[in-house]
């Protein structure tokens, strides 16, 4: 899963954006209110973790901006602030935040936010997934295929879970990429080709590989049996 941090506290955004690397997620920067609009406008975020004092704009306003439709209209918003009165709590809740975090806070716990925000558009209820004998513990970062363990790069366990988050359909390479990767990867890279078919290779057992290639269209993870 795309996440962007809007933050403008250097030292607060390089340790959100490694704890969020380290636990599977693609990690986009903003450092002022512009740059983020610019960067919703353009990029497909699964959640975005938002400030509210920022360089060029208010986070209320990028708020009410972005459920205008503006830019990532559905994207799930994460508000983490040091403001911590009660009206501001509801402001931000009122003004389309789906969640709001005051600072300081334990990243654990920040994490958990995060997952439970974005299984929201999932089946489960749970940080744990399961399709079939696929079993993806997203707190833990662990994932397992008929209780066997599976050793899985950061990139191979994020497109696991995007996978596994919408079985039997089609999932295109673009979709991929924009979910899984940040803004730094080059498009026209063949990443993605090559993370699926390692992550096919691993998911393999009686030669059932579970990940099938719909021809011109993208990737489909079919009923795990």
């Amino acid at each position: 899963m795309r996440l962007l941090v809007v933050e403008d506290e250097e030292d607060l955004v390089d340790a959100l954006r490694v704890g969020l690397v380290r636990a599977g997620y693609a990690v986009d920067v903003a450092y002022d209110a512009p740059t983020a609009d610019e960067k919703l406008k353009v990029n497909a975020y699964d959640l975005v973790l938002l400030d509210l004092n920022l360089p060029g704009g208010d986070g209320f306003e990028l708020c009410r901006a972005v459920r205008r439709g503006e830019g990532g209209g559905q994207v799930r918003i994460l508000m983490v602030t040091a403001r911590d009165r009660l009206d501001d709590r509801v402001k931000g809740l009122d003004e389309g935040a789906d969640d709001y975090l005051v600072k300081p806070f334990a990243f654990p716990e920040l994490l958990a936010r995060v997952r439970a925000l974005l299984r929201r558009d999932s089946a489960g209820g749970t940080a744990v997934l399961e399709v079939g004998d696929l079993r993806l513990d997203t707190a833990r970062v662990e994932a397992y295929r008929g209780g066997r363990p599976l050793s899985l790069t950061p990139k191979e366990f994020g497109v696991l879970h995007y996978l596994m988050t919408r079985p039997g359909h089609v999932v295109s390479t673009e979709e991929l990429l924009e979910h899984v990767w940040d803004e730094h990867t080059d498009p026209f890279t063949n990443t993605v080709r090559v993370t699926v078919g390692t992550l096919r290779r691993k998911l393999a057992g009686d030669g059932d590989s579970l990940i099938e290639t719909v021809i011109s269209r993208g990737y489909r993870l079919r009923g795990a049996t």
